[in-house]
């Protein structure tokens, strides 16, 4: 079957973050918004049929995690990357960012040290920060247009860290961590006794060239001392049925979290995240097949605009997921002039890329999971914009 991405669909109303917040968050509505990390395409049918068919019996009693479930993720693991799941490895997360609220609150204590590495997710480090964690700073290295590690930097701040929160794929920089480098972040951590939550939530938005090494597959050390948060929420666009989960190899570490989890009922999930997530693994293979090649060509798209209109803009390249981390050092403005340039100036809602940390001044996050006419839209408006700028300063 093929699927159309091209479609327009109108959001405003539905209660959306991404486009009914835009007037309380900037004070304005004619803002374009690519900010908030979700698809403006449809949800695949197969996930809107399942819940529909369950409507259909009008009763929705209290429920628990169906067989589908567990199979459909066992098998998914297994055709996608490779990893032999088993029922007991898997927990239930009401979304991926309370799953590492609950693993901060079950493996840390307050006044604890956790490393993130900037820049960063920035729930990263506002959840550690709202836990009363202490939050060490990483940075990553910005080098030959991608992120990577500092090890020299990365063995030196982890020393007292209790805790490693690891974007794996690095949103939002949008890199594909090599099994080597992810290999020797879990045995500087082993040794240091440092656990490693691994963010895999991106992991199946890899885009086509590059292969996603699941953190607990990479070494003996990786398996032994880690917790791999997953949904489909982004790669199926179903954020909004805050259905993850959480895979432990450690026998141990997942004793440990199951009882802290089952202790408040906080493993247990609402009918539609259960139904969701067997529909979307059961059935989505073509369809995300599709949507990766629709988004690698959005990514091509902006990469081949940037350099032709506007080069003081320079994007880094994702080698995973829809977000596209621009790199905007070269217009020579301060960071409040970037955001004001893209609001103002621009008309369109982005992030800013200061909230992941200091290391991302300078920086702008943009949303290409959307029609290609959106997207031009967009260019089109920086491009105006642009020009707009230095013909004044001319």
């Amino acid at each position: 079957m093929k699927y159309n991405f091209d479609e327009v669909i109108e959001r405003r109303g539905t209660d959306s973050v991404k486009y009914d917040a835009v007037s309380e968050r900037w004070g304005r509505s004619d803002l374009l918004p690519m900010w908030v990390a979700d698809m403006d395409f449809r949800t695949p049918p197969f996930v809107i049929e399942a819940i529909r068919r369950r409507l259909d019996h009008e009763v929705l009693g209290y429920t628990f995690a169906c067989e589908a479930w567990y199979t459909s993720i066992i098998n998914w693991q297994k055709e996608r990357h490779g990893w032999n799941v088993t029922r007991e490895m898997l927990t239930f997360t009401p979304g991926i960012v309370r799953g590492l609220a609950f693993a901060l609150q079950c493996f840390t204590a307050p006044g604890d040290k956790v490393m993130v590495m900037p820049p960063v997710y920035h729930p990263f480090f506002l959840v550690t920060e709202h836990n009363h964690r202490e939050v060490v700073y990483s940075p990553l290295l910005l080098k030959d247009g991608q992120y990577q590690i500092d090890f020299e930097r990365f063995r030196a701040d982890v020393k007292g860290c209790k805790m490693l929160i690891l974007s794996n794929p690095h949103n939002p920089g949008g890199r594909v961590w090599t099994r080597e480098e992810l290999a020797e972040i879990a045995e500087i951590c082993f040794d240091n006794q440092v656990l490693v939550i691994s963010d895999e939530i991106h992991a199946d938005l890899t885009l086509p060239g590059y292969t996603h090494p699941t953190f607990a597959l990479v070494s003996e050390k990786a398996r032994r001392n880690s917790l791999v948060f997953m949904s489909p929420s982004k790669a199926f666009n179903m954020p909004g049925l805050a259905s993850s989960y959480c895979i432990i190899e450690d026998e141990a570490i997942r004793h440990r979290f199951q009882t802290y989890m089952e202790a408040s009922e906080f493993s247990e999930g609402h009918l539609f995240a259960y139904l969701g997530v067997a529909a979307a693994y059961s059935n989505g293979t073509e369809w995300l097949d599709q949507a990766l090649e629709y988004i690698q060509e959005n990514i091509d798209f902006t990469d081949e605009y940037l350099k032709t209109h506007i080069p003081a803009i320079r994007m880094i390249r994702p080698q995973a997921s829809y977000l596209i981390f621009l790199d905007c050092r070269g217009m020579g403005v301060s960071q409040k002039e970037l955001v004001d340039f893209f609001v103002d100036g621009a008309h369109l809602a982005l992030n800013d890329g200061a909230m992941f940390g200091k290391e991302g001044e300078g920086f702008m996050r943009l949303n290409v999971a959307c029609p290609r006419s959106v997207l031009r839209q967009a260019l089109d408006q920086i491009k105006e914009a642009y020009e707009l700028k230095h013909d004044t300063i001319a």
